[in-house]
């Protein structure tokens, strides 16, 4: 049995051009999130980059990791979904003979999770459970704060409640896109956002940082400078 880290990285970012081999504070970003997986993996586990772009294959493999696959172009659209990589990445290595017994996605626009994290949330999971994701204390409280239009144009909470103090608000958790951990078994079944036994891992906001703009990049140079 073996658990199988997939590192997703294709190279048509548009957000962030080329982000995933940017440097920030000066180390290409995918290697925060291989440095992460390495000081998780056991020795009989597999870390996989599943990318479509060569110059991510030459900053993954100069830096010590094998890609043993090219990901299909098909699966590096705009379009394409993470179900449909992740269970690229999980077929080639069943038919490699190996048995998944989870898969740890880890997205490389996350370079603050910290690999201590991941061993925590690992904890988290069982068998039984359909994944365990990682999450933080949203600001964005739906009983409090979120609004949206009703069929008059007039805007209403999108939970209804009478909460005076955001204090008094039952908490609220977003996804943070940091850390899934996912039973291969129900994925081949249903989509990420389908899976009904999920439990959380909770993260604080800096390690939950996700880069998707330049602004998040600019707030992570800031970051990377301090802690």
């Amino acid at each position: 049995m073996a658990d199988l880290y997939i590192i997703p990285a294709r190279g048509g970012s548009k957000g962030i051009p080329g982000k995933n081999i940017k440097p920030l504070n000066g180390k290409p970003l995918i290697h925060y999130t291989l440095d992460v997986a390495k000081a998780v993996a056991k020795p009989e586990d597999i870390i996989c980059v599943s990318t479509d772009d060569d110059a991510i294959i030459k900053a993954v493999t100069e830096y010590g990791f094998k890609v043993d696959f090219k990901r299909p172009p098909e699966l590096a659209s705009d379009t394409a979904g993470m179900n449909e990589v992740l269970l690229h990445a999980l077929n080639f290595y069943e038919q490699k003979q190996a048995t998944i017994d989870k898969i740890i996605l880890l997205q490389p626009t996350s370079p603050f999770r910290k690999a201590e994290q991941v061993k925590e949330a690992l904890l988290v999971f069982s068998p039984d459970m359909d994944m365990v994701v990682s999450v933080k204390v949203t600001d964005a409280n739906p009983y409090y704060v979120l609004a949206e239009e009703n069929e008059h144009g007039y805007l209403e909470k999108s939970k209804k409640a009478n909460f005076v103090r955001r204090q008094d608000c039952p908490i609220v958790y977003q996804y943070n896109g940091a850390l899934y951990i996912i039973n291969p078994q129900m994925l081949k079944s249903k989509s990420l956002t389908g899976l009904d036994r999920v439990k959380k891992y909770v993260m604080d906001d800096i390690t939950s940082v996700d880069l998707d703009t330049p602004l998040d990049w600019s707030f992570a140079e800031f970051l990377k400078g301090r802690f």
